[in-house]
């Protein structure tokens, strides 16, 4: 075909053809994901589920307790603690479900990689499972700078080796993929792309270190060294551009540390013994 027998076009010469959209829709980076607005929704929707968890097993509790036939009233949380941990696992239920919709059901977009989860190597894997034991080894053998009580909420949780086994369980296997989704997955990634990844460090540093709180309330110095472990967490998520190796450091270090409670109280059986020595 010559060129006067080519068809004609608008598009003037030198213009550079046409990207084709991938398959799998708008391309992260220009797509309204992670807005202020869905971090507006997150919240919102996070209270919501936070009043409802509570409403649930506040009436599901007295509805046991009626059913059994008891009249007195309901246990205190250092005498029951699987009633926190049920409110818990209902609560992070409702709030991956949230996280779910908002980005695929919403944003239409792929769950994983929109939260940045690039799935690491078996060499990198395993360094950051030391990692995690490292840091737990640390936090163990750092010094006490602030003041620091034994006896705070967290402490109280472990009140039967029955109860020591539900709250360690729920402590390595379902608290470091949520806390991680939460504060170095969806507040991360808003902040991150709206501010910047200084800032989204320093804050989800803070914030995480802040939920833990009420659990040390009066344990100031456990309180310092979770901001520690916090920031550890926060760079390893902006230095890899990965949600992953967060995930498994706290995995790890969580792991660790309900291990060596685990040892040093002869499988849980003399808690209140060395407790306040190892957990953290």
């Amino acid at each position: 075909m010559t060129p006067a027998d080519a068809p004609e076009t608008n598009i003037p010469q030198g213009t550079p053809a046409p990207v084709p959209e991938p398959s799998g829709g708008t391309p992260l980076q220009e797509s309204s994901l992670w807005s202020w607005n869905d971090l507006a929704l997150f919240l919102a929707f996070t209270a919501l589920a936070f009043l409802a968890s509570n409403l649930f097993v506040a009436i599901g509790y007295a509805g046991f307790r009626s059913l059994a036939g008891e009249h007195n009233p309901p246990a205190s949380v250092p005498e029951n603690p699987f009633l926190p941990l049920t409110l818990q696992l209902l609560f992070y239920g409702m709030v991956f479900a949230i996280i779910y919709l908002l980005v695929v059901t919403y944003h239409h977009r792929p769950f994983w990689s929109s939260l940045n989860w690039r799935k690491p190597t078996a060499r990198q894997a395993i360094g950051y499972m030391l990692g995690g034991l490292a840091m737990a080894i640390g936090v163990q053998l750092a010094p006490t700078i602030l003041p620091d009580q034994q006896n705070f909420p967290l402490e109280q949780m472990f009140s039967s080796p029955l109860a020591a086994y539900a709250v360690a369980a729920f402590a390595v296997l379902v608290a470091p993929f949520m806390e991680e989704l939460i504060f170095r997955g969806v507040l991360f990634a808003v902040f991150e792309r709206r501010v910047g990844v200084r800032f989204a460090v320093a804050t989800t540093t803070v914030l995480f270190a802040a939920l833990h709180v009420p659990e040390y309330r009066g344990a100031w110095n456990h309180v310092l060294l979770i901001c520690l472990v916090s920031g550890i967490f926060s760079l390893a998520r902006g230095l890899t551009a990965s949600l992953a190796p967060s995930v498994i450091l706290h995995f790890a270090y969580n792991l660790s540390l309900m291990a060596a409670l685990y040892f040093g109280t002869q499988h849980f059986r003399l808690l209140q013994a060395t407790i306040a020595a190892i957990l953290f």
